[in-house]
């Protein structure tokens, strides 16, 4: 598909820096942008929370703005902008996607942090339901209904604030404590 007359004047009013061009810009490309990002996601099995999506999406406008739109003065009009931006978002996206896997994988994520998914990572999860509503019992009840939740119905921190109406910063410190609570329990009782 070749660049369109549309958007050839679009880039023409971004690069000048006319008013409203930069907005006009987003509003026409933000859709692909998001699909760009779903669509990768899925390609490479990774589950991304709207948190995700929002943050890729700002790091690619980011990129369209650095150094005064190098990356739009680069295109050569040889295809269409929008073939032209995919291109573009999903090599930022991958990139940032390998990068994160990597972090994770060196151990450069904190343990007790939320994964892309709002949950923490599978060995830190108390997979055993008994020993959840064991922990439960000897929990306050607005701990241990966080637990409930996490644990036995398996929401995300996401869903867990949005039901409680708590911060969702606090659920995993909540969590940790629980564990931490479970751990002396079972020290209690193996003594």
């Amino acid at each position: 598909m070749a660049l369109t007359q549309f958007d050839r004047d679009l880039l023409k009013r971004c690069l000048d820096g006319a008013p409203g061009a930069w907005q006009d810009f987003v509003d026409r490309f933000i859709g692909l942008f998001v699909h760009v990002i779903h669509h990768t996601a899925h390609a490479r099995s990774v589950r991304l929370g709207a948190d995700d999506v929002d943050d890729l999406c700002s790091e690619v406008f980011v990129t369209l703005l650095k150094d005064d739109f190098a990356v739009l003065r680069n295109f050569r009009g040889q295809s269409s902008l929008a073939t032209y931006l995919t291109v573009v978002s999903r090599r930022l996206v991958v990139r940032e996607m390998a990068r994160r896997r990597k972090a994770a994988a060196m151990g450069h994520v904190d343990a007790h942090q939320p994964d892309v998914v709002g949950h923490l990572p599978e060995e830190q999860r108390i997979d055993d339901v008994d020993e959840v509503q064991q922990l439960m019992q000897h929990l306050p009840a607005n701990e241990a209904e966080i637990v409930r939740q996490y644990h036995l119905e398996g929401k995300t921190y996401r869903q867990i604030s949005s039901s409680l109406k708590i911060s969702q910063n606090s659920i995993g410190p909540t969590l940790t404590r629980a564990r931490e609570r479970l751990r002396q329990l079972q020290l209690e009782t193996a003594s």
